[in-house]
């Protein structure tokens, strides 16, 4: 039986100021400009919460490997938006040649049109993870029902292509509000966002995007990249098919080793 969802210090003082709001005004009439006030800070704490997508006061967030991963030295490459039929079978032949295993954060429309490369996945050795169905620009919008209702769809998606039941949900940029925690202890996934972010969906320079991955690279780091919606260079290339080879290069020689979220927090 699972255990009941425990709201975040966060949130419960969030309830207690709506609470106290509420009847302070009912007793009280003339404190409603404070109260106003209250509510006001309030939901900017909790707007600026869900806009920063390594924040835990919302919920737990998987932001860094636990301490067994980080003294074997490992980290965790996430691939977001995919699968990509044009990208992702290039991305998994650069990772089989390095030996390097990886961790993708599917959306379920794309994995549905694209089911045997997600499976292909995880032939090859790596985890697919929950990226939602629609993977929607408006998802740290929904309202609990509809945010529950595209979490399950993609979950019941990949686990029925892949044959395996995803740990693992990561929302569209990474924003949410203070709905998705219960949601996801509900359907008892965990969230996971990332330690370093390239910005590669918008920054089509193989350098900079490099540049802002391996900067002060270390064990533990769990770092974001792009198989879908991936920004190009200057001559076309998908900026992922360009970095991480580098990346990978420069793993091995500090001696990092990549391994997929799973065995890294199992």
């Amino acid at each position: 039986m699972p255990t009941p969802w425990k709201p975040t210090p966060a949130i419960r003082a969030t309830l207690a100021i709506h609470a106290g709001a509420a009847i302070g005004c009912l007793f009280a009439p003339a404190v409603w400009p404070w109260a106003l006030g209250a509510l006001v800070i309030n939901h900017a704490v909790i707007t600026t919460a869900g806009l920063l997508p390594r924040s835990t006061l919302l919920g737990p967030n998987l932001t860094r490997l636990p301490a067994a991963a980080i003294a074997h030295r490992e980290v965790a490459i996430t691939i977001d938006d995919g699968p990509d039929p044009e990208v992702t079978p290039q991305v998994l032949d650069i990772l089989d040649a390095a030996g390097a295993k990886a961790t993708f954060f599917c959306i379920g429309w794309r994995a549905r049109e694209n089911p045997a490369l997600c499976r292909d996945i995880v032939a090859r050795g790596h985890q697919v993870e929950n990226h939602g169905d629609s993977h929607s620009k408006v998802f740290a919008f929904f309202g609990p029902g509809r945010m529950r209702t595209d979490i399950a769809a993609g979950q019941a998606t990949l686990a029925d292509i892949t044959g395996r039941t995803p740990r693992y949900f990561r929302a569209t940029a990474g924003l949410r509000n203070p709905f998705l925690d219960p949601v996801l202890h509900r359907l008892g996934i965990k969230l996971a966002a990332w330690t370093r972010r390239p910005y590669d969906t918008r920054c089509g320079d193989p350098d900079t995007v490099f540049e802002r991955l391996s900067r002060d690279l270390g064990p533990g780091d769990i770092l974001l990249l792009h198989d879908g919606h991936a920004a190009r260079t200057a001559d076309g290339q998908p900026v992922i098919l360009a970095v991480l080879p580098r990346l990978l290069a420069t793993l091995r020689d500090q001696q990092l080793n990549p391994v997929t979220l799973n065995d890294a927090t199992s």
